[in-house]
């Protein structure tokens, strides 16, 4: 399991569409398990990715917590405007 954590200038709502895209069925092909205003959690090919967003001082943090999943995180991370 890894815990990793970045920030973007990109709003909450537009953080977590962009969750959904590219770890969801037309992205990485994960399954959408939970979704709240905040949080989503995906499964599927034996691991998981939660994420949580959180707007803060102007920017938008955003923490990954993940198994079996980890390179897919740091990409997504490393992607964030």
């Amino acid at each position: 399991m890894v815990n990793i954590e970045g920030k973007s200038r990109l709003k909450p709502e537009e953080l977590m569409a962009r969750l959904k895209e590219y770890f969801g069925e037309g992205g990485q092909g994960l399954e959408v398990t939970e979704e709240g205003p905040s949080c989503i959690n995906f499964s599927g090919g034996g691991g998981y990715v939660t994420a949580t967003v959180c707007a803060e001082e102007g920017k938008t943090r955003v923490n990954l917590v993940t198994q079996e999943w980890e390179y897919q995180a740091r990409e997504f991370l490393s992607q964030l405007p």
